[in-house]
Formats: C-alpha cells, structure tokens, sequence
C-alpha cells in the first residue's frame, strides 16, 4: 500500500491557511472602504507617481494590460482614479489617483497595518524578521513578482 503524506505535512498548506486568512480579513476591512484588495493594490502602486501610463502600471504590478484596464474602469466608475490623454500620442493615455483616490490610499494602507499586526503580532519581532525574510527569499528565487490581489 502506498503511503500517503498528511495534508498538515505541507509547508504550502500551512501557507495558504495562514494567507487565507489574513486575505479574507484584509478583504472584508477593505470592502468597509467601498474597494477590493485588486483595487487598493492598484492605487497603491500609482500612489508615489503622479501618472502612469497602463503598460507601465501592468509590468510594475505583474499583471496584463487587460486586467489593468479592467481594474480602471471599476476606479475610474468610482471617481478613485482619473485618466489623462497622453500629449504625444493621442491615442493612448495615463493613469492617476483623483483628489478622493489619494485621500483613500493612506486609509487603506492603514487597513493593511493593522492587519499585519493582527495576525502577525503574535510573533516575536525575530520570528517576524526571519519570516518576512523567508518569504521575500522564496519569492525572489522562484521569480514571483505578481502583486498578490485575491
């Protein structure tokens, strides 16, 4: 008879229940504020720009350009974020946060503090360290850049 490993043998099933969680949280928490986790990771990334063309914003966040111009026009309905036509050509535009979606970005990366430290708080500080860098090593080793948004 083969043998079987145990679901809770896995690193990755340890993971995903603890991502899951802090996801759905962070989710719900952000929901409150009228936007998704996609949407929040969105402005977050056109916070520190004053625009940004669509390509630039999908290679930065590690997503096509489909699902960047479907995310714009669920914040662009929301008057989050505005778009620009690009003076040299005519034909494309850029993206920026409106005066409502620059204001929101500090609201929601506070959000996203306290669900940090709701779920990790728990850990000493090391255990902090040395997770955060465990995972940023992973990440970076097996060429993960996408920006997680579900």
């Amino acid at each position: 008879m083969t043998t079987v490993s145990d679901l809770t043998t896995h690193t990755g099933y340890w993971m995903r229940m603890v991502s899951n969680a802090v996801s759905q949280e962070f989710a719900r928490k952000v929901a409150g504020e009228g936007v998704t986790v996609a949407e929040w990771a969105f402005m977050r990334a056109l916070y520190d720009q004053d625009d940004m063309a669509p390509s630039a914003l999908a290679e930065k966040m590690g997503m096509t350009k489909g699902a960047i111009s479907k995310l714009a026009d669920r914040l662009t309905e929301k008057r989050l974020v505005g778009r620009a036509e690009n003076e040299r050509d005519g034909r494309a535009h850029r993206l920026f946060l409106t005066e409502d979606g620059r204001a929101k970005v500090p609201v929601l990366a506070a959000l996203a503090d306290a669900t940090d430290a709701d779920y990790f708080g728990v850990l000493t500080p090391e255990e902090h360290t040395v997770l955060s860098q465990t995972l940023r090593t992973l990440a970076e080793r097996r060429g993960i850049r996408t920006i997680p948004v579900d």
